[in-house]
């Protein structure tokens, strides 16, 4: 289906992060938005508001009769939902067009320029602040988001001007390879998803088919050092970043007084004095990449300089809730490996002199049966570790694999508990926190809100 046969969008789980994003997408497009979802949230009660017509039980029934009609009704689902899903099975019963979330994108890289970021973790901040550097320049951009992003209230920026779409470019079920970038950054290429890809060779070989897909005349814009290698078409321009070395990069480094200020190095053009507006040693990288990318496509000194400073972040990617004299409190959406080590060398070097509680809870069983040990060695940066029971999420339990083969393997002086998740309220009324982070793509972050009110009173 073109998309200009389109009159109405069904989404079946509009309520993930980057389904919504879609999903709003369409409501600004003035189509016909309805959809499933197991349970409301925030973000589903305010699409909404915005006109989507969503319910929360699995039913046929509760399908709008203005998305019946197979000849003009696309039908979007994500792999979270299971194949036998009574919505699904009755799309597919009735030859209704329907594609993942993943394949819709590749549409919009088709018919605009899609400026994409992926990698295993960096890849929301890194595209958030490329969306937000290219949105307020000359350039404008259309964006979908993997994360609410802080300057915007939303996950989704609509651009009637510009051709240019930012999108975070997904490895996960392989999605991103639906894609046919204009531009891509590669963050990092560390092996996550191994229920899916079996081996890191298969998850290494899935980025190098993923540069295959850039376009002539398009550029690669890849960390240095990545394990991955790059395989790209005649015509793309191949650039490397990093923090101290790279095409791009950053020198005069300058972390003082809760500030951070850094020299952007570029081919193209030097930008002396960026100030990051989201100041957490980690953006520094994400920050190149992003300038990288914006410079690339037309934005100017002033501007690269401007969209940096006014950044604000993402909700659950380094989200400081309270930070005074006496407490430190932050949210990270943190749930690889690498992506734990990253936060916590971050967490570490803002805060040299003071005691940092993490409270963590898994993601997946696989996941943690794959990399327990590496979990333990990133946790034992910081002094104290609380850890909970795994979030499941779409697994079954796995036997043996349990949050206790990480509390194990944690390193000798790291202080640690463990306790159920619905022990955490009154865990954090209980104990005294310098530093406390919680880390977790699970849904520990729905108690952010009352350990906040928790901690404000206590403090």
């Amino acid at each position: 289906m073109e998309l200009k046969e389109i009159k109405a969008v069904y989404f079946v789980g509009i309520g993930g992060i980057g389904m919504s994003a879609i999903a709003r997408y369409f409501l600004k497009e003035g189509l016909v938005v309805a959809g499933y979802d197991k349970t409301p949230t925030p973000l589903t009660k305010q699409m909404e508001k915005e006109g989507a017509l969503i319910h929360y039980e699995e039913n046929v029934e509760e399908i709008p009769h203005s998305c019946r009609n197979a000849s003009h009704t696309l039908v979007i689902y994500t792999p979270a939902v299971p194949q036998e899903h009574q919505e699904l099975v009755y799309f597919r019963e009735n030859h209704f067009d329907v594609e993942k979330r993943a394949q819709v994108l590749g549409l919009l890289t088709r018919s605009n320029k899609g400026l994409c970021v992926a990698g295993t973790h960096g890849k929301t901040t890194t595209s958030t602040m490329c969306a937000h550097i290219l949105h307020q320049s000359h350039i404008d951009c259309n964006a979908f988001l993997g994360g609410i992003s802080k300057n915007y209230g939303t996950n989704y920026i609509l651009s009637k001007e510009s051709d240019f779409v930012v999108i975070e470019a997904d490895e996960f079920d392989r999605s991103f390879h639906w894609l046919r970038p204009w531009m891509t950054v590669i963050t990092s290429t560390d092996p996550d998803h191994l229920d899916i890809y079996g081996t890191k060779e298969a998850y290494l070989e899935s980025f190098r088919h993923y540069t295959t897909l850039i376009q002539p005349g398009g550029a690669l814009i890849i960390h240095q050092g990545l394990e991955m290698k790059a395989d790209v078409q005649e015509g793309v321009r191949v650039y490397e970043y990093g923090l101290n070395s790279g095409d791009f990069h950053a020198e005069n480094i300058k972390i003082e007084n809760g500030e951070i200020t850094f020299d952007f190095i570029s081919p193209i053009e030097n930008i002396h004095g960026v100030e990051l507006g989201q100041p957490v040693p980690i953006n520094i990288e994400n920050g190149i990449a992003a300038m990288a990318m914006a410079q690339l496509n037309g934005c100017d000194a002033e501007e690269l300089r401007y969209g940096m400073k006014t950044y604000r972040g993402v909700d659950r990617r380094f989200d400081f809730k309270l930070k005074n004299d006496k407490i430190v409190f932050l949210s990270d959406y943190a749930h690889h490996p690498k992506e734990i080590y990253q936060s916590a060398r971050s967490i570490r070097e803002l805060y040299k002199d003071k005691k940092i509680t993490v409270i963590f809870q898994p993601h997946l069983y696989t996941r943690t049966r794959d990399f327990y040990k590496e979990f333990a060695e990133s946790l034992s940066l910081l002094d104290k570790v609380v850890l909970t029971e795994i979030y499941p999420a779409r697994e079954e339990p796995i036997p043996g694999v349990t949050s206790q083969l990480i509390y194990d393997n944690l390193k000798e002086g790291v202080e640690k508990v463990m306790i159920h998740k619905d022990e955490v309220l009154d865990y954090v009324k209980t104990h005294d926190f310098e530093v406390l982070i919680v880390l977790g793509a699970g849904d520990l972050d729905n108690q952010v809100q009352e350990i906040e009110n928790i901690l404000t009173q206590k403090y």
